[in-house]
């Protein structure tokens, strides 16, 4: 799966993961990627108190992206291009395929010679250690959380409980209000979910948006075990929408002391929360927040 080069793409350095160091590995991007960016200016008919106007209006990007572990299709899910790598990296960990192997490296790997096809087409190389995936589900869907393994109960006896050490309830309802300031794509779109990893103090650490809100925080955890931060054991993961089980999920595969959500819980995320040990909150907007576990 040679990656294609061509006069249409200049070189850039990407940091790509190897036994926990750092590789400066030359890839090709397409020259106006940043100009098809993620956001597209569109017109639309405003219509308001019965008049109508025609307006320009910005609305996101939704394309696929396939991910690749060692060659094997694992799943195809839709996204907002942008952090591809950590996409696919945080995806492959949230959802059990990588048992412990180390990523060697990460590319794009389309083989059509349009650029579209090209840059959503990823591959995550293990050298062959992470073991072979096992039948899927069903197709993913913006990061369906447990759509990559056969069966719930495989995962769960996977992830050890958490021992962790609770967050302050002052840090919790102050969370929110630092999110608020990095949504850049939402204030534009209004279109998009945003995940967010905090400190103890509530320190805004990463923030990542998508149309999917499970993309956006399989793209916090990819950047993390990237930066080689992982297990997130003093930090907090904040989302926007519900906290579904797939959410308990993708937190508690990646040490998160708690998992804060906008909106309510399902039962079973409840229920597996607090066979985690991963403190839940939900409703949490502006001073008020319910907590779960």
């Amino acid at each position: 799966m040679a990656f294609c080069r061509s006069k249409k793409y200049k070189k850039v350095n990407y940091v790509c993961f190897d036994n926990s160091v750092y590789l400066n590995v030359a890839i090709y991007l397409e020259e106006n990627m940043t100009a098809r960016g993620r956001t597209v200016k569109v017109f639309a008919e405003k219509i308001e108190s019965g008049e109508r106007e025609r307006v320009p209006d910005e609305v996101i990007v939704e394309e696929p992206i396939s991910i690749r572990l060692d060659g094997e299709l694992i799943g195809t899910t839709m996204r907002t291009p942008g952090n591809d790598f950590e996409l696919a990296a945080g995806f492959c960990l949230t959802e059990g395929l990588l048992n412990k192997a180390k990523i060697k490296s990460i590319r794009y790997c389309g083989q059509s010679s349009a650029s579209e096809a090209e840059f959503n087409d990823v591959t995550v190389d293990t050298d062959g250690l992470a073991p072979k995936p096992t039948a899927r589900l069903g197709p993913a869907s913006s990061s369906c959380g447990i759509c990559g393994v056969e069966a719930i109960e495989n995962l769960l006896k996977s992830l050890e409980p958490l021992d962790l050490e609770a967050f302050e309830v002052d840090i919790l309802t102050s969370v929110a209000d630092h999110i608020q300031k990095e949504q850049d794509l939402f204030g534009v779109t209004g279109a998009v979910h945003a995940a967010m990893a905090f400190d103890r103090s509530g320190r805004s650490i990463i923030v990542r948006e998508d149309i999917g809100r499970h993309n956006a925080v399989d793209k916090i955890v990819g950047t993390l075990y990237l930066e080689d931060s992982l297990p997130a054991n003093d930090m907090g993961l904040w989302v926007s929408g519900r906290a579904s089980f797939e959410m308990v999920q993708k937190a508690w595969a990646a040490g998160f002391a708690c998992l804060i959500a906008v909106s309510g819980p399902s039962a079973l995320a409840v229920e597996t929360a607090k066979a985690a040990g991963l403190q839940l909150g939900g409703f949490a907007r502006g001073n008020r927040i319910n907590l779960y576990s």
